[in-house]
């Protein structure tokens, strides 16, 4: 009967993908109006400490072999489909009371395939959140970047909490 239970529970999560195709939805669509209402290069002053800024990355987080030949371009995108992958194969596999890991894999794959539909279409990923303080600048950034920190830091957070047993309740530590 257990096995019966467990077979059941499995894939329930997959229901939470609708997370990721609104983070897809709303990155892009962020994405196309920087691009049209921005000139590139050129900061719009927002309030003290933020622009919007449209740049154009051709490398990984903070710009990370941004001047290499081109190569990065489809590495960054196999890259990206078999992460997906994995965490889509994750998703299907958690079981019902694991709705925080749900939402973290959701985010952190809806900003994945957002910028993969960047780097196959543009041949980069657009940024236009630009955070500073004095002279320093924190390099720009987009949605799709917010949700995969989102989901990762809650993926770091949920490393933090106990574990519940069967019954569902915090585990005693020894």
């Amino acid at each position: 009967m257990e096995t019966a239970m467990a077979e059941q529970e499995i894939g329930t999560k997959l229901k939470w993908l609708w997370l990721a195709v609104l983070v897809i939805a709303i990155d892009l669509g962020t994405k196309a109006m920087a691009t049209a209402m921005l000139d590139y290069g050129d900061p719009v002053p927002v309030m003290p400490m933020f622009n919007l800024t449209l740049l154009h990355n051709t490398g990984a987080a903070f710009s990370f072999l941004a001047e290499a030949a081109g190569w990065q371009r489809w590495f960054f995108v196999t890259l990206a489909l078999v992460v997906s992958s994995v965490l889509v194969y994750w998703l299907r596999n958690l079981q019902r009371h694991e709705t925080w890991t749900a939402v973290a894999i959701v985010l952190i794959l809806g900003g994945a395939l957002g910028n993969v539909y960047d780097r196959v279409v543009h041949g980069y990923v657009v940024d236009f959140l630009h955070f500073y303080w004095q002279n320093w600048h924190f390099p720009a950034f987009n949605l799709a970047d917010t949700a995969i920190t989102i989901g990762a830091a809650m993926m770091i957070l949920d490393i933090f909490r106990k574990p519940a047993d069967a019954d569902g309740n915090a585990e005693r530590s020894k």
